[in-house]
């Protein structure tokens, strides 16, 4: 019995922290916003030289203008997420399916709709990672993670089709470690200034247990908006191996013109984390 109750206390430790790798990633990638699988775009296309008189400092500054005008003209959105914990053979250990509601400006609710799996794992990184989003949302945990020239450079390096979009391609550099910002490469559209892809790691070690955590966003434009469709995090944890983190984004519905009333009055949902 003694043996039985180490065992189950080691495996509550070490998806503790699994789940602090995820936790970690969420602290930036709310607001940084990434597919990697089968169906990436190809990104075996040629970089090609950028077109003349495009600078770095010219690509901040759309980019933050774009993000301004985004956020005052997005005001609600649903969408339906699927969070799966897999390990590398494809086996899915663990599935979360719900709906996610946001209302500007700070206001999130996570309706669960299914749920698959170890229940260990969805109590310990699943439902963690999706109440830290809300409550990041709210300001609670707040960290700018903005790409803009407070937290990074871009040393740009050229261009790339990124399936039906004309991109350009930089490598983002943070301007001091932090776990909540990101080493690695991001895609902006050549037209508006959006980010379109982003791929990298966390600029600081997340802890001593986590060796490494890649993360990759694509996103998709649904009624002229820049939103998440894919996430994919490869994280790598001291005794427990490489478990990777699936999250895919459906089915939004925009800006559906609910009143300020209830946008005022919704309430930030945490997941119920059951024994």
């Amino acid at each position: 019995m003694e043996r039985k109750d180490k065992a189950k206390s080691h495996s509550k430790l070490v998806l503790s922290l699994g789940a602090a790798a995820l936790l970690g990633m969420a602290m930036f990638a709310v607001e940084t916003k990434a597919q990697t699988g089968e169906d990436l775009p190809n990104l075996q296309a040629r970089v090609e030289p950028l077109r003349p008189g495009v600078t770095e400092s010219q690509v901040l500054a759309e980019l933050a203008a774009h993000n301004e005008e985004r956020k005052a003209a997005l005001h609600d959105y649903t969408v339906l997420r699927t969070y799966q914990v897999i390990d590398l053979k494809g086996k899915v250990h663990a599935e979360e399916i719900g709906r996610m509601e946001f209302f500007s400006p700070d206001k999130k609710a996570f309706t669960v709709t299914s749920e698959h799996g170890s229940g260990l794992i969805r109590r310990m990184a699943l439902n963690p990672l999706i109440n830290s989003e809300i409550e990041a949302a709210a300001g609670k945990e707040h960290h700018d993670s903005a790409i803009s020239t407070d937290n990074y450079s871009l040393n740009l390096l050229g261009e790339q089709q990124l399936g039906p979009y004309r991109c350009f391609v930089a490598e983002a550099v943070p301007r001091w470690k932090a776990k909540y910002l990101f080493e690695g490469r991001v895609w902006i559209d050549v037209n508006d200034y959006s980010v379109v892809r982003i791929e990298g790691h966390p600029a600081k070690k997340l802890s001593f247990w986590i060796q490494r955590a890649d993360f990759v966003r694509q996103y998709q434009k649904i009624d002229g908006f820049w939103l998440p469709e894919k996430d994919q995090t490869l994280v790598q944890v001291r005794l427990y191996g490489k478990k990777i983190l699936k999250i895919e984004h459906r089915n939004y519905v925009v800006n559906t013109g609910q009143s300020t009333n209830a946008r005022s009055t919704v309430r930030e949902t945490a997941v119920t984390q059951s024994n």
